[in-house]
């Protein structure tokens, strides 16, 4: 009997989520327990394992969005219950919870899915994937042989054909006088950043403001932290230290741990850190859940392990939610001495950045002296913040910054 592969619920959430990438192709065989479906929400991916070992026959396409418990695909036990299988398919996928126990495959009946026209007015047999990478790459189907069962159309098929158009010689795209080099497509993880950060910008009132700390105590402090590193069972670094002294502020400054949501301001008696981790195609904000709880130890533990999970896609949806301010530090990709406008990660009402540790001439006791300066900015929603309060604010994250003493290691 055929095993399901459904849509998973992640977390708490019961959005649809999207197929991003089947990572077997139909009629292959698969091992039980190796990842075999790619699925993501807003923030994350998640691997999906086949159940048992057979032959996948794929009943959704890759790019569509999916209602959780959604049947996607099965996994054939014999090449011959696969055979049967590609005879046809649902009309439609369904919740699991709406299907029944497969039948056994010989008293299956399924319909052969919706053909393409062919020229002459016949119709063309063909398996749903197949359909959908055709339509990506504007196959003209009445010119594939299908060498599936029946002579239907195979994801096989549609590739050599793929494959076939890329060696013959085209004009480049042109785009109002312009060249065009690739085209990247807008979806997944890319789609979801664009989407939320133009909503944050389209519903909060967002103000920066920057600020300089003289990182030289702070400098010090750490140097002699990283001496300690085998005893303290991590390498600190200047995000754990951050991430430290702002859950500590922020507990003097509730409203700046704050969200605005719906008509109420809603002060968190949490201090959840988001930090922001930069991945090859975006960006990602695992959270440090109750900063203001943990040891400077267990912060610097806690930031690594979410960065590690963040870079090999194994983040679960509890680990990216729930944060009530951000940390952004692009310093740890070798940015100098700059300022930013970031973007509020909604819901919350203040994001800072910080930029790379640069030596600076500035004044002290009327001298001119080289110190290691932060460059750091406050993007708060002046909804919920008022101005004087993101400056106090800001003033008192300065001070702790600069006189380290005070922070509990």
């Amino acid at each position: 009997m055929a095993a399901k592969v459904l849509m998973p619920k992640l977390g708490m959430s019961t959005a649809p989520l999207t197929l991003v990438e089947w990572k077997v192709k139909e009629g292959e065989a698969v091992e039980k327990g190796n990842v075999i479906l790619v699925v993501e929400t807003e923030k994350i991916r998640h691997d999906i394992e086949a159940e048992i070992s057979g032959f996948l026959h794929i009943l959704m396409g890759e790019g569509q969005e999916v209602a959780i418990g959604t049947v996607v695909g099965l996994i054939a036990e014999t090449k011959e219950e696969l055979a049967a299988l590609q005879g046809g398919k649902p009309k439609e996928a369904v919740p699991a919870a709406e299907a029944k126990e497969a039948p056994p495959v010989a008293a299956a009946k399924v319909e052969a899915p919706p053909a393409a026209e062919a020229k002459a007015g016949e119709r063309i047999l063909i398996s749903p994937v197949a359909r959908k990478l055709a339509e990506e790459h504007m196959i003209d189907l009445a010119k594939i042989s299908g060498t599936g069962p029946g002579g239907r159309i195979v994801r096989e098929d549609i590739e050599k054909e793929i494959e076939a158009k890329k060696k013959v010689e085209v004009t480049p795209e042109v785009y109002q006088g312009r060249r065009v080099k690739s085209v990247i497509p807008l979806k997944g993880m890319r789609k979801a950043i664009a989407e939320h950060m133009h909503r944050s910008l389209s519903i909060a009132a967002q103000l920066t403001l920057t600020a300089e700390i003289d990182m030289t105590e702070m400098v010090k402090l750490r140097q002699s932290l990283v001496a300690k590193e085998k005893e303290l069972g991590t390498r600190i670094t200047y995000t754990d230290l951050l991430v430290l002294a702002l859950a500590k502020v922020l507990k003097d400054h509730p409203i700046v741990n704050s969200s605005l949501i719906g008509d109420e301001i809603k002060r968190w008696e949490s201090v959840n850190v988001g930090v922001a981790v930069a991945l090859e195609d975006g960006l990602i904000v695992p959270v440090v859940k109750d900063a203001d709880k943990k040891s400077l130890v267990e912060i610097s533990k806690t930031v690594k392990s979410l960065a590690q999970k963040a870079r090999e896609g194994k983040l679960t949806p509890d680990e990216v939610t729930g944060g009530t301010f951000t940390l952004t530090n692009i310093g740890a990709l070798g940015a100098g001495y700059r300022f930013d406008t970031i973007v509020i990660n909604q819901p919350e009402s203040a994001i800072l950045g910080t930029a790379g540790i640069t030596d600076r001439a500035v004044v002290r006791d009327g001298k001119i002296v080289i110190r290691p300066i932060l460059a750091c900015s406050l993007t708060y929603d002046h909804r919920v913040v008022d101005g004087a309060v993101a400056h106090q604010f800001m003033t008192d994250v300065i001070k702790l910054v600069e006189n380290p003493s005070s922070l509990s290691i």
